[in-house]
């Protein structure tokens, strides 16, 4: 575990105009987080700190918010544009989440020149990457061990359609090399917080669902699969979305708990990240008399515990980036 950890902080109060981030705004923020981040004096060099010319670079965007809560397509286009810049091929550069239902209503268009891909049912997993854990869990269709066609009943009894193993995704396990995960400030029902941890663990598995339910709430899994080498050695930077920022019903679209924010954070550490963000959806939780996320949200602990990063605010540092 770090001694300490430091988390940028970018914030400017023109980035959101209503529902629409301004592009400029937005590619001023990321760009001066990523030289804080880096310590490097231009993009280029900042971004080749990170990458190798020979790495498949993924960007693990959140998109289950639809239209108002999917990681905005201005962060993501400044992240290309610097990987670009620093040698990148756009075709090569995939960005992705677990379905891309809502992304055209998120300004996304598909001629980005970068790959827009989601993670087929079924097919899209590996079965050789796997992760068991003391949890059953109910598989489904889409999930790779589930027998059955699609809208059908199991072909084999409700108990033999249970499993402890879940599997990676095959862009997690085989595609790419090195990992920019760009979550949004959110909390989870099942999880707490869908923040850094959660963003690159429970959309890249098949029968996720087991380790949203109590007593564990995924406390100690979350932790355990970010440190599987398919995922959590790949992250190289963690920059998280809260230029709208939802503190009830997420990571699903609930535009009446949601905040305008103005914010990006920026960390190598993804679990101090998340620990910031989680006292600053627990303070709006506080505000509105919503229940604490801290048992649901207490694998950002555990992964402190497992010396993943730091969640303890003495050992985090919050420092302002640009205005």
């Amino acid at each position: 575990m770090p001694a300490s950890s430091i988390v940028y902080r970018a914030y400017d109060a023109d980035a959101m105009h209503g529902y629409q981030s301004d592009p400029l705004i937005v590619r001023r923020m990321v760009n001066e987080l990523l030289l804080a981040v880096t310590h490097q004096p231009d993009a280029a060099r900042a971004w080749r700190s990170l990458v190798s010319p020979n790495d498949k670079v993924g960007i693990k965007i959140s998109a289950a918010g639809g239209e108002i809560f999917t990681t905005h397509r201005d962060v993501v286009n400044a992240l290309v544009d610097g990987l670009v810049a620093a040698g990148q091929s756009r075709p090569s550069i995939i960005v992705w989440d677990r379905s891309l239902g809502g992304i055209k209503k998120a300004g996304y268009t598909g001629n980005e020149g970068y790959q827009l891909r989601s993670i087929p049912p079924r097919d899209g997993y590996d079965p050789k990457a796997t992760i068991s854990a003391p949890f059953l869990g109910n598989l489904i269709w889409g999930d790779l061990d589930y027998i059955g066609g699609k809208g059908e009943m199991p072909l084999l009894s409700d108990q033999v359609n249970t499993s402890s193993v879940s599997h990676l995704a095959k862009i997690v396990a085989n595609e790419v090399t090195k990992i920019i995960n760009v979550p949004v400030l959110s909390n989870s029902e099942r999880n707490g917080i869908a923040g850094c941890l959660y963003n690159v663990t429970i959309p890249n598995i098949d029968n996720w669902r087991r380790f949203g339910i109590p007593p564990d709430y995924g406390a100690a899994s979350i932790p355990e699969i970010y440190s599987d080498p398919h995922i959590g050695p790949k992250v190289v930077l963690n920059v998280m979305d809260g230029l709208l920022a939802e503190y009830a019903g997420g990571p699903l679209s609930q535009p009446n708990y949601a905040v305008q924010f103005d914010t990006l954070y920026a960390s190598k550490d993804p679990v101090a990240v998340d620990a910031v963000a989680g006292r600053q959806i627990e303070s709006w939780r506080k505000e509105q008399k919503f229940p604490s996320i801290i048992r649901t949200g207490a694998h950002v602990a555990v992964a402190a515990q497992m010396g993943l990063g730091n969640a303890s605010p003495s050992r985090i540092e919050i420092r302002n980036v640009g205005r």
